[in-house]
This record gives structure tokens, C-alpha cells and sequence, in this order.
């Protein structure tokens, strides 16, 4: 099968945000026929319909919908490609790696203000928790952010913020649908068969410490996936729940396309971390950023590029 190009994909997102295909072709700066060309033989690639065409506007169909979160993720990796890329131009680039979550909902707006200060350049890559370590360990990172619950003692951590985990499930789910209102109870979370992340990933580790504090262990059951918008997906098709950051489903709470089930005897916050080789040379860029993304950067002095470290 023929791959999609980015700019394909970009337009389809942009016909999910902007809920026509006129209006994407003007956001995509290229004539609504070449948009509507271009969005059929996607369709055809794919072997999927994709949008529901009509008189106003187009919807996106259910496969459409899942198309376009996986697309996301795609024209979100093409952005972060495109900026590793620039930044790599300059051998003092700082080397940042960045669990998913944290890359996903926090590191933009820290990069944005990171650029108030310095015009330092920046190299982010984005894995799971795991991996961040493993980089930060193996010199490919002089800096790294990571969601999990444990730092292993030959790294130097610093928390940053907290988060908050919370349950999720489709809106017409049984757990939606509890005749009751009470909380779901420590045991009752412990035995349901969760859609979770990847092993190595932070919200799945946090998760099972969460319920192992409660005395419980995780249910066995669970289906494992590799990012937060396959996990969302899953559970927006009904019939499974799983626990995310609520930075992660922030949007599909608004919406409606998912619900938050409250629950009660497991702590499910957790403490986001900045971690480095204890080793590791001072760089003002580098406490820049940590002050960043700790909320204590104001006053700080601009760098100037190549300015001794």
C-alpha cells in the first residue's frame, strides 16, 4: 500500500478541526478542488472512507475519526523531526528526551518560554520513561523528563509539577452507566481489564504502584498499547476504561467523547520529574528550561548563543 504523504494528513486533521473541507483548503493555503483531490485519493490509499460529505461541511465517519488521531501523532512527529532537525544544524545543541505525555501537553509551551531566555538550540526526542532514563544514561541526552514513579539512584532528579491520573471510559460504558454514583473502589479498579500503556511507559508504572500502595495488584487482562491516542481510541469504542493523565484526555472530557469515573483508595497523582547524570556539566540552558518547567523562570537573564557554559 502506498504511504500518505504529511501534507494529506495534515489536511484531514484540519478538516476535523475545522469541520469543512473549503475551510482546511484555506488553513492548507492550497485551492478546495486540489483539497478535495487530495482527501479522495487519501480515501483510496487507505482503502477507508473517510468523510461524510455534505451540503455544509464533512464529518468525519468512525474510521475516519481513528484515521485522524493516528494522523496527529504523525504530523506531530513530522513537527518534531523538522525542529530536531534545525536545532541539529548547531553542535551546541542541548539534547532534551521527553516521556510522551509530558512531550505531548507540557514541553511545547516550556520550549515557547524556554525562547523568552535563550536562543539556545534545543533537540528534543520523545519515548517512554524507560527510554529517557536509557538516554540520559547513555549520554544521547543531557536532560530528560519522565513520568514514572521511580528514579534509579545514579541520576539526579528534581520534580517539576504533579499530575493527576484519572479513569476514563466511553460515554455509553457500563462503568458510565452505574445505576450508583459511589467511587469506584481500589479493589474494583484492581480487577478491571484496562486499556494501558506499553510496559516502560510512566502512566502505566505509576498506575501499578498506585494500586500496589492500595495492596492490590493490576489486573493481568490488560491490553497494552503504545501512545495515549491508541489508548483513546480503544476506549472511546466502548467496552474497556483506562487510566491517563488528565492532560491527556482534557479534550475528550470536554466533548463528551470520554468520562471521568471517580474513584477512592488509590492515590492515582503522581510527580512529574526532570532527571540528569549526576556528573553532567552545568549549562545555564539547561537550569533555564528546568527553571521553566518548575514555574520559576521569571527574571531569568537571556543567553547569547555560544556563550561560555
Amino acid at each position: 500500500m502506498e504511504t500518505p504523504s504529511v501534507e494529506s494528513l495534515r489536511l484531514l486533521v484540519a478538516v476535523a478541526d475545522l469541520g469543512s473541507i473549503s475551510a482546511a483548503a484555506r488553513a492548507c493555503s492550497i485551492s478546495q478542488p486540489s483539497a478535495s483531490s487530495r482527501l479522495r485519493h487519501l480515501e483510496r490509499q487507505l482503502r477507508l472512507d473517510l468523510l461524510d460529505r455534505r451540503t455544509r461541511g464533512a464529518e468525519l465517519t468512525p474510521e475516519g475519526a481513528a484515521v485522524t488521531e493516528w494522523a496527529r501523532s504523525v504530523t506531530a512527529a513530522m513537527d518534531a523531526l523538522q525542529t530536531g532537525a534545525e536545532a541539529l544544524r548547531f553542535d551546541h545543541t542541548v539534547r532534551i528526551a521527553c516521556s510522551q505525555t509530558i512531550a505531548e501537553y507540557l514541553m511545547p509551551a516550556w520550549l515557547a518560554r524556554l525562547r523568552e531566555h535563550t536562543d539556545e538550540p534545543v533537540h528534543l526526542t520523545v519515548g517512554n520513561s524507560a527510554a529517557v532514563l536509557a538516554d540520559v544514561r547513555g549520554h544521547v541526552a543531557d536532560l530528560g523528563f519522565i513520568e514514572g514513579p521511580t528514579v534509579p539512584d545514579d541520576l539526579a532528579s528534581r520534580t517539576v509539577r504533579t499530575d493527576r491520573m484519572v479513569l476514563v471510559a466511553a460515554q455509553g460504558d457500563r462503568l458510565a452507566r452505574r445505576r450508583d454514583d459511589r467511587p469506584l473502589t481500589a479493589a474494583e479498579l484492581a480487577e478491571l481489564p484496562l486499556v494501558t500503556r506499553e510496559p516502560g511507559a510512566g502512566t502505566r508504572d505509576a498506575l501499578e504502584a498506585a494500586l500496589r500502595r492500595a495492596g492490590f495488584e493490576p489486573d493481568p487482562r490488560s491490553i497494552a498499547l503504545g501512545t495515549n491516542a491508541a489508548v483513546k481510541i480503544m476506549v472511546a469504542a466502548g467496552g474497556r476504561a483506562a487510566v491517563l493523565s488528565e492532560l491527556a484526555v482534557a479534550a475528550e472530557l470536554r466533548d463528551g467523547r470520554l468520562v471521568e469515573i471517580p474513584t477512592e483508595g488509590v492515590d492515582l497523582h503522581r510527580r512529574l520529574r526532570a532527571v540528569r547524570r549526576k556528573d553532567a556539566a552545568p549549562r545555564e540552558v539547561v537550569d533555564t528550561l528546568l527553571a521553566v518547567a518548575s514555574g520559576r523562570a521569571a527574571g531569568t537573564p537571556r543567553a547569547r548563543r555560544g556563550s561560555p557554559r
